[in-house]
C-alpha cells in the first residue's frame, strides 16, 4: 500500500496531537514518542494512491497541497496590511543531514534548467565551490544561486549538512519562504534532519520533503515518509505544516516523480512542486525599504558584499540608506552596486524590488544581522537569533622551538586579527581573551566548527597551538549542567557488542535500536554527554574496524553525568632536540606505535608516538648507534613499522588536558604543554 502525505481532504482523520504542548520534548529521552511512533506505524494515512506520471513532464493538476491552497486566500493579517505576495519568485533553501545528496540535487535542477551551455564543461558538486568543502565532501558555507522555471525566478540556497554548521542554516532560514527537505531513501531522517525542520517549523515555513537517492536497491519510502510524519508530529507541526507534499527524486540521475516507482524523465515534478507549494515571498511594495543582511562576502575590488532578502520597499543603485541595528543605532551610508542571482553568477542591476534576495555593495562596514533601512524613515528588522555555542578550545602562540620555520604570521596580534575577524561572518563563533595575552577563548557549534577554522587558517599561513575541546557547562540553582547530545550510529550486527560497550563506558543511554534496510545493519540511538564524545569517532571506528558511521547533534543541558575516562593509553615523548635515527625507532616501537619516521626533526616534549600502557614514556628517538674500529661482517637490517599519520581532526580527538597541538602551514605536531608539565613537576 502505497503512503502519501499529500492529503486531499484534511478533514477525513484528525492529527494526534501532543497533550501538553508545554512539555518539551528535547530534554528527556524520548520514551513517550517511542510508544507514539509504534501507535502511528499502524495508522494509513492518504491510501488512496497518487496518479502515475505518463509523460515526460507534470501537468500541475497533479499536485495539490494544503500550503498552495491557503495562499490563494487572503489571510486575515494581509487584510489589516498593505501586504501583497508575488507569484512571479519562490525563495527556497535545500536543507537536510550530511551525505544526503542535496548538493547533488542542486546540481540536477541547475543542469535541466539550462543554466549551463550543452558543452560545457561542468564538475560534479558545483555549488561546493570551496577546496576544504570539496576535499572533505561537506558543504561548510550556504550558497546562492537561481533558475528560471517558465514564468517564475526560484532562488535556491544550498546549506550545510553537518550540525557543527547549524548556525548558516538558522541565518538563512530569515531569507526564504519554504525548504526542500532532502531525506535519503535508506536512512530516512536523521539528527541534522530533525534539527532543520525544527527551526523551519519555528519559522512557520511550507516545507516539501524529497526523498532523494529512490533508485538504491534497498530503498524504502515507505517506512521514510512514515518516521518523516512521525517527526514532524514529535516536533508539535500544525495540522497545514503535517500536509506537506512527498517528491521521490534521484538527484544523481536528474529524475523526480509523485510516484515511487513511476519517475519522470526530468525534474518536472519537483519544479512544479515547488511553484505550487512554495507560496511566494509576502511583501509590502509601496513600504518604508527594509533589508535583513543574513550574510557577507567579500571580494579584492567590491570589498564586503551584503547578501539578504528585501522585506519591503525598492532598492536602487546609487541610493542613500540607513543602516540600522537598532532603533537608537544608526549610520548612514550609500548602495555603490546592486546585483541579483541569475543562474549561477551575480548580475548587475538598476533596481531591485521586495522578495528578491539581492547582494549590496558600498557599506563597508555592515555586520550580518543589520538592517539596510530607507535614509528617512526607516526601521531595524529583528535580530537573528543563534543558538550558543557548546564546545570551547584554547589558540595560542606556537611557543615551540620550531616556531616561525613555516608560518607567515606567528604573532599574538596577527592571530587575534584572525580570530576577531572571523567573528564578523561566523555568528555561532565566540572569542574571548584569555588567561594571558597569547591566548584566546574560542567556543564553536562542535569540534569539527573548530576544526575548519583551524584548517583555513593554516592554509592562510598562520602558525599557532591550540588545546583539547572542553565543553561549556552551566550552572542553574547550584547545579552543575552540561550538554548532551543525541547519537545515531550505524554498524553491522557482529560489531554491535563492542559499540555498545564502548559508548556504555562513555555514559551514554541508549533509547532506540532498530535495523536498517537489507545489508544486516543496525541503528543505534544514544544520550551521551558531549565529553563522551570527545575522541569517540576514532575508536569507534577501530571497534567496528572502520565500518560504523556516527553522526550527532545538540540536544539540551542536563546534570553533570559523573568522570569520563575517553583514553587509556598513554604517549611517547621526545626526550631531546634533534633529528631522528632508524637506530633508536627500531628500539622505540616496542613500545607503542609511533608518529615519526627517520630523518625528522623533533623537539623535547614532542609526543612522537602512543604508548601501550597507561601512563606517558619519554623516549631518546635521535639515538646514534656507537661509532667503533671494529668492521662486522654484515650490517643489520633494521625493519620499521609504518608510522601513524593523524590528520588535524585525529590529532585534537587524541590530545588531553596536558597536551597542545601545533599548527602550521605544512605540519601538525603533538606536544606536551609545558606550563602544565613545569605545573605538575612542582
Amino acid at each position: 500500500m502505497e503512503m502519501t502525505i499529500s492529503f486531499q481532504s484534511p478533514a477525513a482523520f484528525s492529527l494526534p496531537r501532543n497533550p501538553n504542548p508545554r512539555i518539551p520534548h528535547g530534554c528527556s529521552l524520548p520514551n513517550q514518542f517511542l510508544a507514539r511512533t509504534r501507535s502511528l506505524s499502524s495508522l494509513s494515512i492518504g491510501t488512496r494512491p497518487l496518479n502515475l506520471l505518463r509523460q515526460k513532464g507534470l501537468n500541475s493538476s497533479f499536485v495539490k497541497c494544503s500550503v498552495s491552497g491557503a495562499t490563494e486566500a487572503t489571510p486575515a493579517s494581509e487584510k489589516t496590511n498593505p501586504l501583497m505576495r508575488r507569484n512571479d519568485i519562490r525563495n527556497i533553501a535545500i536543507v537536510a543531514h550530511v551525505d544526503h545528496g542535496k548538493t547533488t540535487l542542486v546540481d540536477a535542477m541547475l543542469k535541466q534548467a539550462k543554466v549551463f551551455r550543452d558543452n560545457q564543461l561542468v564538475q560534479e558538486r558545483i555549488m561546493d565551490s570551496n577546496d576544504l568543502e570539496r576535499e572533505r565532501g561537506i558543504t561548510i558555507l550556504s550558497k546562492n544561486t537561481s533558475i528560471a522555471y517558465r514564468d517564475t525566478k526560484i532562488n535556491i540556497i544550498d546549506t550545510p549538512g553537518h550540525s557543527d554548521f547549524g548556525g548558516e542554516v538558522e541565518r538563512i532560514l530569515n531569507m526564504v519562504e519554504g525548504i526542500l527537505l532532502v531525506v535519503d531513501s535508506v536512512e530516512g531522517p536523521m539528527p541534522q534532519t530533525r534539527f532543520v525542520l525544527k527551526k523551519a517549523l519555528e519559522f512557520g515555513l511550507a516545507v516539501v520533503v524529497v526523498v532523494n537517492k529512490i533508485d538504491r536497491p534497498s530503498a524504502r519510502p515507505d517506512y521514510v515518509i512514515n518516521s518523516t510524519f512521525e517527526l514532524f508530529i514529535d516536533l508539535d507541526a500544525t495540522d497545514e505544516q503535517s500536509d506537506f507534499q512527498v517528491v521521490y527524486a534521484s538527484g544523481i540521475n536528474g529524475k523526480a516523480g509523485l510516484h515511487a516507482e513511476t519517475l519522470a524523465d526530468d525534474l518536472g515534478p519537483l519544479f512544479e512542486t515547488i511553484i505550487r507549494c512554495i507560496p511566494g515571498p509576502c511583501i509590502d511594495r509601496d513600504g518604508s525599504l527594509q533589508m535583513l543582511v543574513t550574510n557577507i562576502e567579500y571580494e579584492e575590488h567590491k570589498g564586503r558584499v551584503a547578501i539578504g532578502r528585501l522585506h519591503a520597499g525598492v532598492l536602487q543603485k546609487g541610493m542613500d540608506v540607513r543602516v540600522c541595528t537598532s532603533e537608537d543605532a544608526c549610520r548612514f551610508a550609500r548602495v555603490s552596486e546592486l546585483f541579483v542571482y541569475e543562474k549561477f553568477s551575480r548580475t548587475p542591476v538598476e533596481t531591485v524590488e521586495a522578495g528578491d534576495i539581492c547582494a549590496v555593495c558600498g557599506i563597508g562596514d555592515i555586520q550580518i544581522g543589520e538592517t539596510i533601512a530607507d535614509k528617512e524613515s526607516g526601521k531595524p528588522l529583528p535580530a537573528i537569533k543563534i543558538e550558543e555555542p557548546t564546545v570551547k578550545m584554547a589558540f595560542s602562540v606556537n611557543t615551540s622551538p620550531f616556531v616561525g620555520r613555516e608560518g607567515k604570521y606567528v604573532t599574538s596580534r596577527n592571530l587575534r586579527d584572525r580570530l576577531y575577524h572571523e567573528l564578523e561572518r561566523n555568528l555561532a563563533m565566540r572569542v574571548e581573551d584569555g588567561e594571558t595575552s597569547e591566548t584566546f577563548i574560542v567556543s564553536g557549534r562542535g569540534t569539527l566548527h573548530l576544526t575548519i577554522l583551524i584548517e583555513n587558517m593554516r592554509r592562510e599561513g598562520y602558525e599557532f597551538m591550540v588545546g583539547p575541546p572542553k565543553v561549556i557547562n552551566k550552572k542553574e540553582n547550584n547545579q552543575l549542567l552540561e550538554p548532551f547530545e543525541i547519537a545515531s550510529v550505524e554498524v553491522p550486527e557482529v560489531h554491535m557488542g563492542p559499540v555498545v560497550e564502548l559508548l556504555g563506558k562513555r555514559r551514554g543511554q541508549m533509547f532506540d535500536m532498530q535495523n536498517v534496510g537489507s545489508e544486516g545493519t543496525t541503528l543505534l540511538k544514544y544520550k551521551i554527554p558531549t565529553r563522551g564524545l570527545m575522541g569517540l569517532r576514532n575508536a569507534i571506528l577501530t571497534a567496528s574496524r572502520g565500518t560504523a558511521v556516527i553522526n550527532t547533534i545538540f540536544d539540551c543541558y542536563g546534570p553533570w553525568a559523573g568522570d569520563i575516562n575517553t583514553r587509556d593509553l598513554g604517549s611517547l615523548v621526545a626526550f631531546e632536540d634533534g633529528t631522528t635515527t632508524s637506530y633508536a625507532l627500531a628500539s622505540s616501537q616496542e613500545r607503542g606505535k609511533l608518529f615519526v619516521s627517520p630523518g625528522m626533526d623533533v623537539y623535547k616534549g614532542q609526543i612522537v608516538g602512543i604508548h601501550q600502557r597507561s601512563g606517558d614514556l619519554s623516549l631518546n628517538v635521535c639515538k646514534r648507534k656507537a661509532a667503533t674500529n671494529v668492521r662486522s661482517n654484515k650490517e643489520q637490517t633494521v625493519i620499521l613499522d609504518t608510522p601513524l599519520e593523524y590528520s588535524l581532526d585525529d590529532c585534537i580527538e587524541y590530545i588531553q588536558e596536558d597536551e597542545l597541538v601545533e599548527v602550521t602551514p605544512s605540519t601538525i605536531r603533538m606536544c606536551k604543554n609545558p606550563k602544565i608539565v613545569k605545573k605538575l613537576s612542582k
